[in-house]
């Protein structure tokens, strides 16, 4: 079962006192000091959306960038006031070693790259954020582990909805219980892809399909939403592989888990549909988020229905992002484990992979 304190210390991160254990800390408590990061890979989601939020950050900064591109790292280092001499390729990365001005790196690449790439740095000597899925199997999660640890170095995973204000405060009621005793979850999450060329349609790079990508959203949400860790899972895919985008991953694929209190988890993953939905039923009513773990406009339902909608308290940064940037360096700072760690990144692949055996086998499959 998921450890309550640890839960707690979620509330804590983002600005809940009432749940915050004696003698623990916000990571995003005010501190004059701040670490640099080196975001590695300038795709989509690294320059477009990590890349921007050190703006908003208090205890981050931007001095470094990896790219196989030169042309375009040294156009966004001019942006950002980044020194051309901390610009990296990936055939001199280990060279960063040498360079005190980065703490931290950010690993934004295509899943199969996480693992050896986290490794590097941590041998670098760099603590390390990598994006989730926190790679494409189960032992090269451990190898992660392991290589940060034998460094001394943090390592933390990209679950940017921990620190996102409106799911911070539905962990909360779910945990004060507002909706009595939790009996069932639900979440379906999915986006159209459409470009048959984009890497997460390729398995060699992404490791699977919507189930690594997006599915991980609703896998995520039903072990922070009920505080559990499942026991069991039961799924089926339903893929039309004569449509081009689907040769080697999964389009959609549902899944049922089972935790130790009884209550019943039914998710969804999905390429051809968009959504982002969580709802968590009690025997007294219910918490219900949609959309739920977008970008933006979240919004949240406590009550009987949709009839009391909830305005959240500020989470612990500006953004989701800054809050989870933040939290990285208060980590580093007060030397304690980020509170989604590395061992959070390998449960959900744990349970990936038996989502997929499940899924394979049309059989039932134990969790240890």
């Amino acid at each position: 079962m998921i450890d309550f304190t640890r839960r707690d210390m979620i509330a804590a991160a983002g600005g809940i006192a009432a749940l915050a254990l004696p003698g623990a800390t916000a990571c995003a408590r005010a501190d004059s000091r701040t670490l640099g990061y080196a975001v590695v890979g300038l795709g989509g989601y690294g320059l477009g959306r990590i890349v921007p939020e050190f703006a908003n950050c208090a205890h981050s900064r931007l001095t470094g960038l990896v790219s196989g591109d030169r042309a375009k790292a040294e156009r966004v280092a001019a942006e950002h006031g980044v020194p051309t001499r901390n610009i990296y390729d990936y055939a001199n990365f280990d060279s960063i070693a040498d360079n005190p001005n980065i703490d931290i790196v950010y690993v934004c690449l295509p899943n199969s790259m996480h693992a050896e790439y986290t490794i590097r740095a941590a041998k670098a000597g760099k603590h390390v954020m990598c994006e989730k899925p926190m790679a494409i199997s189960s032992a090269e999660c451990e190898a992660m582990i392991a290589a940060c640890k034998a460094a001394d170095r943090k390592l933390m995973i990209g679950y940017r909805c921990h620190f996102e204000a409106t799911n911070l405060e539905a962990m909360r009621r779910a945990r004060a219980g507002e909706i009595g005793t939790p009996r069932y979850f639900r979440s379906e999450h999915g986006f159209v892809q459409g470009d048959p060329t984009k890497w997460r349609l390729k398995k060699a790079l992404a490791g699977g399909g919507s189930l690594m990508d997006i599915g991980i959203y609703a896998l995520n949400a039903a072990r922070y939403m009920t505080g559990e860790e499942p026991i069991a899972v039961y799924a089926h895919e339903q893929t039309d592989r004569s449509d081009p985008r689907f040769h080697e991953v999964e389009d959609m694929i549902e899944f049922q888990l089972e935790f130790p209190s009884g209550v019943i988890g039914s998710c969804m993953s999905m390429y051809s549909a968009n959504q982002s939905h969580i709802l968590l039923m009690g025997d007294k009513g219910r918490i219900e988020l949609e959309p739920a773990t977008g970008y933006s406009g979240h919004r949240l339902w406590v009550g009987r229905g949709r009839e009391t909608e909830i305005t959240p308290p500020p989470g612990p940064g500006k953004t989701q992002w800054a809050g989870q940037l933040d939290h990285l360096v208060q980590c580093i700072v007060e030397d304690r484990e980020p509170i989604v760690s590395g061992t959070e990144g390998l449960r959900d692949l744990r349970i990936i992979e038996a989502i997929y055996r499940s899924a394979k086998e049309r059989a039932r499959v134990g969790l240890a």
